[in-house]
């Protein structure tokens, strides 16, 4: 999909062609997939948190320094002697393995954003925050700054840029995206992929010819 994407101006929407009409990946698709906080907030990326005593104390039992942000590499290593920590601090390290993995999901070794990372000290701060939007943005920042050829990486919820296409493409999503029988919710939650890289690239090409190749027929017929 990212292969027929076509160029626009507008910097957080993706659009590509797939058969005669464009189908849209914005705000709204990434937060009807995926049914997190998305509201806009000022100071989204950097939100203010006061280095206290207590965040000091719990980046040291991190192995963190206190100016960085834990890399997943450091989350794994701190889940192996966390067995000791406080039920709050096991709860923070749970989180921040959730912000790791998949709202930032860069790689092993790439320390995430520290501004966000320490909004941990305050849970219910936390909880309440709008991850939806920060995923997205994370996503559509990384999408935007590849270059389409060979192998390439993308950081973020992918898992919802997957989803929409199997929900742009139907008959792809039902083939490859082996979709669970009771269609639960959010969309994210309706498919269990597994099927593989084989063929897939001529599956997209095939069902986008015969959507254009249905839409040709019922114009000219």
């Amino acid at each position: 999909m990212l292969g027929f994407q076509l160029d626009i101006k507008k910097k957080y929407e993706l659009w590509s062609l797939v058969g005669p009409e464009p189908v849209r990946f914005s705000l709204l698709e990434f937060e009807n997939l995926i049914s997190l906080n998305c509201e806009y907030i000022e100071d989204l990326e950097r939100p203010h948190c006061v280095i206290s005593k207590e965040l000091t104390s719990f980046w040291e039992m991190l192995g963190v320094h206190v100016e960085a942000g834990p890399s997943t590499q450091e989350i794994i290593t701190a889940f192996e002697r966390c067995e000791g920590w406080s039920r709050d601090d096991r709860k923070r390290l749970a989180y921040l393995a959730i912000f790791t993995g998949y709202i930032e999901e860069r790689k092993y070794s790439t320390p995430t954003r520290v501004s966000q990372a320490r909004l941990v000290m305050e849970l219910e701060r936390l909880e309440n925050y709008p991850w939806g939007r920060v995923a997205f943005k994370v996503l559509m920042d990384s999408v935007k700054g590849i270059y389409i050829s060979g192998c390439y990486t993308i950081n973020g919820l992918v898992q919802a840029l997957q989803v929409w296409v199997y929900t742009a493409l139907p008959e792809l999503g039902a083939n490859y995206g082996n979709p669970l029988s009771n269609n639960p919710s959010p969309p994210i939650l309706a498919y269990k992929g597994r099927k593989g890289r084989r063929q897939f690239k001529e599956a997209i090409l095939s069902q986008v010819f015969t959507a254009i190749w249905t839409t040709s027929q019922k114009i000219y017929n």
